[in-house]
């Protein structure tokens, strides 16, 4: 399952899918709706989530650590 995240306003009870995203949605969706509070963040565009983009590792520079295997194992 893929998830695209926008805003958009509905109009006579119809949310329109963005056009960069129809090509990619072939079947059936499932929607959960967000609405905001008047006075709420404005429009913005947010950039879609992709599983691939969630599943990377994170990763720290080891440069200059010393690693005492000894010092390790007493704990």
């Amino acid at each position: 399952m893929e998830a695209y995240e926008f805003f958009a306003t509905p109009e006579n009870g119809v949310i329109t899918i963005p056009e960069q995203y129809r090509r990619s949605i072939t079947s059936g969706v499932k929607v959960i709706l967000l609405a905001q509070k008047p006075g709420g963040e404005g429009r913005r565009r947010v950039k879609p989530t992709r599983k691939s983009d969630m599943l990377l590792a994170p990763t720290i520079t080891t440069n200059g650590w010393k690693f005492d295997r000894e010092a390790a194992n007493e704990r």
